[in-house]
């Protein structure tokens, strides 16, 4: 009888080690009965601020995590978000207790404003805390009415600004800054009057390129002429420092991560932009060289790489950069700063790799990269403030602008002969692999410091996030109701064994995020 009851012991842990037994589980569980109207107020909410939230920046899974917070908070469990490039749709079936509800809004225009996307980020946060949804509502409305930080003056002074600090990083005379200071402003001045005029973006970077070749090859004939100062000129410095301006606004690494993310829709939109705007900036210079070869003022070709200047112009260089890209992102004070320190963070990495150690270029970008992301994500966990807004700042002092020029300028000069051919092949390729090399490295930085955030912040990590919770007078666990609109049904509890929620919903972002 013993040796019966022992062999049944062992099976039955044998069994349960294996099998889940479906008569243990505990099946009770609340369930939150909203009005319909309620409801769609909810995701109408939800799908405003989504929408808003990837028009200014954000990446579709920090999107789709936001409509998520919102409609949990609200007590919608059971809300589908599919997030595209230029779309976003949510929908509740209701859990059999109503009408399903789907609702769609279309992403017409996406501008980065940095600004707006930390209120936005921040409503969230407060929504998570028990704001009523009237409040947030209303505050919505408030945030999505507010203009752009800067007036356009200073957005052209900061893309001019890029230019000058471009110079900086390459060691140019004081001459020669002065000019790329007034190539990147003729530029930004022209790409800023066709949009104004609601030209597509193709066509207004090849107008800028178009600009920025006109007025290199302009200075290069003057230096051909004896003229003192302009001799001395490197076409090169001036092209990179246009061409780093036109790349400033290429949102590389969101491509990047929305690829990493599982969201291919997202990325396959954000790359194709990406490409036909990168088309339109090779176009403008590619027609620019050889409308100036034909004239017979074609630029000559470099005979080796420009090499940057000392290690206090680069970093100098790196700081007015980041933080010209985050006023052109139209950022806070303190996003400016944060973006401005990684910018230098992230030069002093590629430094030490690619220059100290001897690594190869693109080795040293990843890895300034990773670091400068890595750092701007915990960092801008604690500050509040958007993690994509810093480290995109962080990451444009490593665009790799001559490298794109030299290979154009290759193309151009080809006339038929293989090893120039593969010349100009060899430093495209080397920009391509550079460009890849960012665009991992941030967001390889960005995955990796997410857990660290959420340990620093005191947080659980959890699979998926839940509704918060509320402690009734009872003790008991409960739903919070929050009343803000008339409704048919009141909140239905039913008394629970078990408050844990079976299907939990991830949450690895917190505030700041």
């Amino acid at each position: 009888m013993n040796a019966d009851r022992a062999a049944r012991n062992v099976f039955g842990g044998l069994k349960r080690a294996l099998w889940n037994d479906p008569t243990k589980r505990r099946m009770t569980e609340q369930m939150p009965i909203i009005d319909d109207r309620v409801a769609q107020k909810i995701l109408d909410l939800a799908m405003r601020v989504a929408e808003i939230m990837l028009s200014i920046g954000a990446s579709a899974k920090e999107v789709t995590l936001a409509a998520l917070r919102i409609t949990h908070a609200y007590g919608l469990k059971s809300v589908h978000v599919d997030v595209t490039f230029n779309s976003v749709v949510l929908s509740d079936h209701r859990g059999g207790t109503g009408d399903p509800i789907t609702l769609m809004r279309v992403v017409r225009s996406a501008a980065p404003d940095h600004a707006k996307l930390q209120r936005m980020q921040a409503l969230v946060n407060d929504i998570e805390a028990g704001m009523p949804l009237a409040d947030a509502t209303t505050e919505f409305h408030t945030i999505r009415r507010i203009p752009f930080r800067y007036r356009p003056t200073v957005v052209v002074l900061a893309q001019a600004m890029l230019g000058l600090a471009v110079a900086l990083m390459y060691g140019a005379s004081w001459f020669t800054t002065l000019l790329a200071l007034v190539a990147s402003l003729a530029v930004a001045l022209t790409q800023q009057g066709l949009a104004k005029l609601r030209i597509p973006l193709f066509f207004n970077q090849a107008a800028g390129a178009l600009v920025l070749v006109a007025f290199v090859v302009l200075v290069t004939w003057i230096g051909w002429q004896g003229v003192p100062l302009f001799d001395s000129v490197r076409p090169t410095v001036l092209m990179a420092s246009g061409i780093v301006l036109m790349l400033a606004g290429l949102a590389v690494v969101g491509a990047t991560q929305d690829a990493i993310d599982g969201f291919a829709l997202t990325a396959g939109g954000r790359l194709l932009d990406l490409a036909v705007m990168t088309m339109g900036l090779v176009v403008g210079i590619l027609v620019g060289l050889e409308a100036a070869r034909r004239l017979g003022l074609g630029l000559p070709l470099p005979s080796d790489i420009v090499a940057f200047g000392g290690p206090l112009g680069h970093a100098v260089g790196s700081l007015l950069i980041a933080i010209a890209v985050a006023l052109i992102n139209g950022a806070s004070t303190s996003i400016i700063l944060v973006s401005g320190a990684l910018g230098v963070l992230g030069w002093g990495g590629w430094y030490v790799l690619a220059t100290l150690l001897g690594m190869p270029s693109f080795a040293g970008v990843f890895g300034g990269a990773l670091i400068a992301s890595f750092v701007g994500s915990v960092v801008a966990d604690r500050l509040a403030v958007p993690s994509i807004a810093v480290t995109t700042a962080a990451m444009v002092p490593m665009v790799p602008g001559t490298a794109v020029f030299r290979g154009l300028l290759g193309l151009v000069s080809v006339d038929g002969q293989m090893e120039a051919f593969m010349h100009a092949f060899d430093s495209l390729f080397t920009a391509a692999m550079t460009g890849i090399a960012l665009a991992s490295g941030a967001t390889l930085g960005l995955m990796v410091g997410a857990p660290l955030r959420l340990r620093l912040g005191d947080h659980t990590v959890a699979m998926r996030s839940k509704a918060r919770p509320a402690t009734a007078a009872g003790g008991t666990a409960a739903f919070e109701v929050v009343r803000t609109e008339p409704v048919e049904h009141e909140l239905e509890e039913t008394p629970v064994a078990d408050t844990a929620d079976p299907h939990p919903l991830t949450k690895p972002y917190e505030a700041g995020e």
